[in-house]
């Protein structure tokens, strides 16, 4: 099980950190080590003073998949679940001013929050609100509407590079909102409105 994600995938969360709008989806991975799920608590690490979340709708892939043709992507997951993108955003500046990967700043420990997953079927994917709430207060609100690149172009466009995997989650992207979180506080996510996880910073 590998974790895709997608950068720069909402407009504003680009313009946000001082980025370009990307004209094709930005790809990094995180390994199975980055796992945090079933609300287990957050354990803040001591190489960065600056980690922030970053809340993304996921995808799960169902069955095994490599250049999938865009009209048949929508049958390569059937569940969703939301998730966070921890970033070491002091240890990531560090590694773009100098052309380094983003490994350190977004593989490490902890850094990929996933929630239980639930049918695609009871929403239109195509207009889906989430949000993050940091202390009981909503910090990020994203709409499916808003990406740039939607599910079927990310899966679609994922699998011409690399043979996608039943189980392979993909973070779609954060959108704009980001910000730094601190021991004591209490995260929680929602898609329309549902509780998809809850847990604390340690």
């Amino acid at each position: 099980m590998k974790y895709i994600c997608i950068g720069r995938n909402y407009a504003q969360h680009a313009k946000e950190l001082g980025n370009d709008i990307p004209k094709e989806p930005l790809i990094f991975l995180k390994p199975d080590s980055a796992t945090l799920k079933d609300n287990e608590d957050f354990f803040h690490p001591d190489f960065s003073d600056d980690i922030h979340y970053e809340v993304e709708l996921l995808v799960k892939i169902n069955k095994l998949g490599k250049n999938i043709p865009l009209k048949f992507a929508s049958k390569y997951y059937d569940t969703i679940g939301l998730g966070i993108d921890f970033t070491a955003r002091d240890i990531q500046s560090i590694c773009k001013q100098k052309g380094q990967p983003w490994e350190k700043a977004k593989a490490f420990d902890q850094s990929a929050v996933v929630s239980t997953f639930i049918s695609k079927n009871e929403f239109d994917l195509s207009n889906l609100d989430f949000t993050l709430h940091l202390n009981n207060n909503i910090v990020q609100k994203g709409n499916t509407s808003e990406m740039i690149f939607n599910i079927d172009q990310i899966i679609s466009y994922i699998s011409s590079f690399m043979t996608l995997k039943k189980g392979d989650i993909i973070f779609t992207g954060t959108p704009e909102g980001v910000g730094k979180i601190n021991i004591g506080d209490q995260l929680s996510g929602f898609i329309k409105g549902q509780e998809m996880f809850n847990f604390k910073i340690k």
